[in-house]
């Protein structure tokens, strides 16, 4: 890990993000995953960008898009205390996340092999995206009242509020009353 980013304690949490990234790592190269090639890079691309946004969710979190599993899996690492639904349709990415999530020992997070404008589970208080390219507005449906989207990286969108994370990076919240 780059020593220039937001850390990540020692302990569980850490032992699960290592998981993690070997698990990427293993996989990405068969199932074009992320670009990053080492463990370094992955941090700084898939993690990193990430830590500091777990105060920012409440309630149920689904993911949509949740491909490598950035944000979802870390977060979920982050936020024992929440129940996580990541949405994949694609199938190879799909066994990712829940090999991965498995690996990590992690308990709260259910990955689903459809798409966000399929899925008739339970409602979110928080959706997380990376790299997604929906509008926000469009996952309205699958959020409770109040509920809010957490979008990282990407172009600037409107109504949306930008918020800096401890590592510099951004995400940008859009709530829906």
């Amino acid at each position: 890990m780059s020593s220039d980013q937001a850390p990540v304690s020692e302990g569980p949490a850490r032992q699960k993000i290592d998981r993690y990234l070997d698990c990427l790592l293993r996989w990405a190269p068969k199932i074009n995953l992320t670009a990053a090639a080492t463990r370094d890079s992955a941090f700084d691309t898939l993690v990193a960008p990430v830590l500091g946004a777990e105060k920012l969710l409440h309630g149920h979190v689904i993911d949509v898009g949740s491909g490598n599993g950035s944000p979802a899996l870390i977060l979920a690492v982050l936020r024992p205390d929440l129940r996580f639904t990541l949405l994949e349709p694609r199938a190879k990415r799909w066994a990712f996340l829940r090999e991965a999530a498995r690996e990590m020992g992690l308990g709260n997070t259910t990955a689903l092999r459809e798409r966000s404008d399929v899925y008739h589970g339970d409602l979110a208080a928080t959706i997380t995206m990376r790299a997604v390219g929906l509008e926000p507005a469009r996952l309205r449906a699958l959020l409770e009242p109040g509920g809010c989207v957490l979008v990282f990286g990407g172009p600037d969108l409107e109504g949306a509020e930008a918020l800096a994370l401890p590592g510099r990076a951004r995400v940008q919240r859009q709530c829906f009353t």
